[in-house]
């Protein structure tokens, strides 16, 4: 039996990054840049005003001038020069006309009726330079903007689209196969249950799990406790090209399981027991696949789960994440830590560290005197007790002392889900938008009704730049992130003034 560091290192050390592929710029959120990314040009590509209102010569100083041009986007005032003694009107964005060197916001200024034309009183004075952004201020021509290892968020979405990335080559989402074994059972549409029959709750959990780690998932069903329906499963799963094998049950010491030993046929078992509590009897295996069709041959990672659903769970928690992390092309897999301290005194296992199912908030008062995070049991800690899943954040890291951790104790924290869910009577907004199966419906509230409904939204870009042709729309690639399954293009309602 090994230590759960041990355990960890040992997985580490076996994944391996999977290749890079190229995907459109909408599916590359959450994943890794495999390459770095120059700025093709500058940004801005051509002097830029800060502000709405007066592209003039500064040393003209206050008075009134004629306005000989507009520049709001695209190529407006392209052609003409100022001279002392004029203006030009120009938006925020739009380009400085030749000649200028400053810009004197609109508030600064007063429109004069003049029959002859359009005439602009400056009231201040201002200075070459003022309100005018240069070219390359902003990112400098074949700067890297994105190094190669950084995880794509929203912000490097549009930093991509600002330098005219569509395609992105990142590090792929691993494949996990899910295979629940066991006699005793049956789906979970299974209505009245017969003696012995527990629904398989396992395998929906692992399966959600690894959706919500973006990753592709192959569903393998239930397999009996039966030798050659177990190696005909696995056969199948190895075929198909995934990365990551998870089964749940079948790996304690009862005289039908028969993952470990099957394992131990296929490939090489690294160790199968861990010194956690939960989680004791976990397998971890390397598999080396042969190929098939068009599926190159590769490494799989086998992990042959507790049956208890809260063992399971954990052990994916603690082990499985920071290998898909790892093979997802993450520089640092380890799941975040935080110190959180306890709401109330907490029993340590006397053998095996713990890794005790809580909910941590932050408080003002964390019982110290100083803001921090705060911990709070979900209460019976028993491996088969789901409930005591329901609603945690956070595993607390509690040493095999056997002693009472008082309240006010500080612990580590491993954070496992969104921090906005801290308590069991609060509904995580977020949680609810990013959960596993990231599906097209939503709940909403109308007058205290709930209902169950689709939305869809629609992307607009009001842009004189796009519109005259000057510019490409690269925001609907960014929307598609925030609302993958969303959104509808209005490009036909590009507006022009």
């Amino acid at each position: 039996m090994i230590s759960a560091e041990e355990a960890l290192q040992t997985i580490l050390k076996v994944a391996q990054r999977l290749p890079p592929v190229s995907v459109p710029l909408h599916d590359a959120l959450g994943k890794v840049l495999a390459e770095d990314i120059r700025a093709p040009d500058p940004l801005p590509p051509y002097p830029a005003s800060v502000k709405d209102g007066y592209a003039v010569i500064a040393s003209d100083g206050p008075g009134e001038y004629p306005v000989i041009t507009e520049s709001r986007a695209g190529n407006d005032g392209l052609g003409v020069t100022l001279t002392p003694g004029t203006a030009a009107y120009v938006t925020t964005g739009g380009p400085i006309p030749d000649g200028a060197d400053a810009v004197v916001q609109v508030e600064d200024t007063r429109k004069v009726k003049d029959p002859s034309g359009e005439r602009v009183k400056i009231l201040v004075q201002t200075r070459k330079g003022v309100d005018i952004r240069p070219v390359g201020c902003d990112i400098e021509k074949d700067a890297v903007v994105l190094k190669r290892g950084e995880k794509i968020g929203v912000s490097e979405i549009g930093l991509l689209a600002t330098v005219g990335v569509m395609m992105v080559k990142v590090y792929p989402m691993p494949m996990i196969a899910v295979l629940s074994t066991g006699d005793e059972l049956v789906e979970p549409t299974t209505g009245g249950l017969n003696r012995g029959e527990i629904r398989d709750s396992n395998r929906a959990m692992l399966l959600a799990a690894a959706i919500q780690q973006q990753c592709k998932i192959l569903d393998l069903g239930i397999a009996r406790d039966d030798k050659e329906e177990l190696e005909r499963v696995l056969d199948r799963a190895f075929s198909a090209g995934i990365h990551i094998l998870l089964t749940s049950g079948g790996v304690s010491m009862g005289d039908r399981d028969f993952v470990k030993p099957l394992l131990e046929n296929r490939g090489t078992v690294h160790f199968n027991k861990v010194c956690i509590k939960p989680g004791k009897p976990l397998t971890f295996a390397e598999i080396q696949s042969k190929p098939a069709g068009n599926i190159a041959p590769g490494k799989i990672l086998a992990f042959g789960l507790p049956g208890n659903p809260v063992s399971c769970l954990v052990c994916f928690h603690l082990f499985v994440v920071p290998a898909i992390r790892l093979l997802a092309g993450c520089a640092n897999p380890q799941l975040l830590r935080v110190q959180a301290c306890l709401h109330q005194p907490i029993k340590a296992d006397p053998v095996r560290p713990e890794y005790h199912r809580a909910i941590i908030r932050w408080e003002a008062n964390d019982g110290s005197g100083n803001p921090g995070f705060v911990a709070e049991s979900t209460g019976h800690q028993m491996s088969s007790r789901l409930l005591s899943m329901k609603s945690a954040n956070a595993l607390l890291e509690l040493p095999a002392t056997g002693s009472v951790l008082p309240a006010g104790t500080s612990v580590s924290a491993i954070i496992i889900s969104d921090l906005t869910s801290t308590s069991s009577s609060e509904i995580s907004l977020s949680s609810g938008l990013t959960s596993s199966a990231q599906r097209n419906t939503c709940r909403e509230t109308i007058a205290g009704e709930t209902l169950n409904g689709e939305f869809r939204v629609a992307v607009l870009t009001v842009s004189d730049t796009v519109a005259s042709g000057a510019g490409p729309d690269r925001r609907y690639g960014i929307a598609c992130c925030f609302f993958p399954s969303f959104c509808v293009n209005c490009t036909e309602a590009v507006l022009t003034r």
